[in-house]
């Protein structure tokens, strides 16, 4: 009974309550550079081949390793080391976000050419709230590094991902839902206005009692680089880093289209049954799908659940295409939604444990990193473009242009699932039980 009260205690603390709100904090700004902000594109009129190029809004979160050692060498004379740079970050996501949605308001009565100019400082205003959204991301991260003692670290981990859960929910689900009666415009400005849950957390978290030296360039980010080729050999590495980038690179196309398919670019659901169901029931089926993929991951070892996993991820985009042919059926929706989220997830727990296979433990923070890295490219940097372009070329969106269109796409991302399988072969071989060892 000791123990089981000696683990609860560790939950009733300040610090954890800092830690939940700033979980919160860094889930906020994610959509609403996502999902968000293609239901805004679409509502507003722009075509496919535009949303799928302005994902590259979400950018910096791809390339955030590059300013990772600046984290630890760079302090700001107020509030400590880290909570310094995590208000900092707060203050420019408030004031970015609030000038997105004053820029939402005016794009509406513009005429095109007038509407052209103001996405351009649209698109610019979401890389900035990209960039400090993945600042605050890493200055959080580092936080808890410096505050969690052995005994806290699991709790601080869970607690931290119920925040950043509730943030996701609040800007995927109940956003949509308001985005009907007030208009996306609004939304975003009351999503800045809770922002301000996250800097309560900045003042409530106490100072890390470390002071560690900054390190050097080389220490923080080439050496681990140079220790993962050296490891795997410069052939192996690249091919490595190349199947990162494609194995959910057709899941991630469909989910950079999924909004604009289910609503005026498709289907024509509003944005409360988007709302309830994508970001709602999806979300819940997509970590039930982590969930699922974490515990049988140790049955089945990394590579036979990369098989399995990401076998299941290809065919899910089936249900997309079954949806594109039955038209408007929300029963069909609940299901097709389900059935592609929960196989998503259960890839990214397979690649996420792949991925840490590859990290070497005194590395593995950087290096994890850097990976993870590779696998947001092909999200944002390759997969929102492509779909935007393959959309374009099936004809989807246009003028007279029926479901069937998006059934082809839906089919095309499948094709485009096959690469990162067959990388396998080479990969995480079936019969070999080895964790990250690539055999060529």
């Amino acid at each position: 009974m000791k123990s089981i009260s000696s683990y609860l205690a560790v939950f009733n603390s300040r610090k954890m309550v800092a830690i939940l709100l700033l979980g919160f904090a860094s889930g906020l700004p994610s959509v609403l550079g996502e999902d968000a902000f293609r239901a805004w594109l679409t509502k507003t009129g722009f075509d496919l081949k535009t949303i799928g190029w302005l994902s590259l809004v979400g950018l910096p979160y791809a390339l955030k390793f590059l300013w990772l050692p600046l984290i630890d060498r760079f302090r700001l004379p107020w509030l400590g080391r880290r909570r310094g740079l995590i208000l900092a970050t707060q203050i420019g996501l408030t004031i970015a976000i609030l000038g997105l949605a004053s820029q939402m308001g005016v794009i509406v009565g513009l005429d095109a050419a007038g509407r052209n100019t103001a996405l351009q400082s649209i698109a610019i205003t979401a890389v900035a709230i990209a960039f400090l959204s993945a600042t605050q991301d890493l200055a959080i991260a580092a936080m808890g590094t410096d505050l969690l003692g052995k005994l806290e670290v699991g709790a601080g981990a869970s607690v931290a991902l119920w925040g950043y859960r509730v943030a996701l929910l609040l800007t995927g689900w109940i956003a949509f839902v308001l985005a009907d009666w007030i208009g996306w415009a609004a939304v975003y400005s009351a999503m800045a206005g809770c922002l301000g849950i996250g800097i309560v957390g900045t003042f409530l978290a106490p100072n890390a009692k470390v002071n560690l030296a900054p390190k050097s360039l080389t220490a923080a980010l080439l050496e681990p680089v140079r220790d993962f080729f050296r490891r795997l050999g410069t052939r192996k590495a690249i091919l490595v880093a190349i199947f990162i980038v494609v194995f959910r690179l057709g899941d991630g196309m469909v989910a950079k289209m999924a909004v604009p398919f289910l609503g005026d670019r498709g289907l024509g659901f509003s944005d409360t049954d988007i709302g309830n169901i994508h970001q709602g029931i999806g979300s819940i089926a997509t970590l039930v799908g982590t969930l699922a993929g974490g515990s049988l991951l140790s049955k089945l070892g990394i590579n036979r659940s990369l098989w399995i996993f990401g076998g299941l991820q290809a065919m899910s985009n089936w249900a997309y295409y079954f949806l594109a042919l039955t038209s408007k059926h929300l029963s069909v929706m609940v299901l097709a939604i389900n059935i592609e989220n929960f196989c998503s997830g259960l890839a990214l727990a397979g690649l996420v444990g792949y991925l840490m296979s590859l990290c070497d433990p005194e590395f593995s923070a950087t290096q994890f990193a850097l990976l993870s890295s590779l696998m947001a490219i092909g999200r944002d940097l390759i997969a929102g473009p492509a779909a935007g372009e393959i959309a374009t070329q099936f004809g989807v969106g246009t003028s007279g242009a029926g479901l069937v269109y998006w059934g082809g796409f839906f089919l095309g991302t499948i094709i485009i699932a096959i690469p990162g399988m067959v990388m396998l072969l080479f990969i995480a071989p079936w019969n070999t039980k080895s964790f990250g060892n690539l055999i060529v």
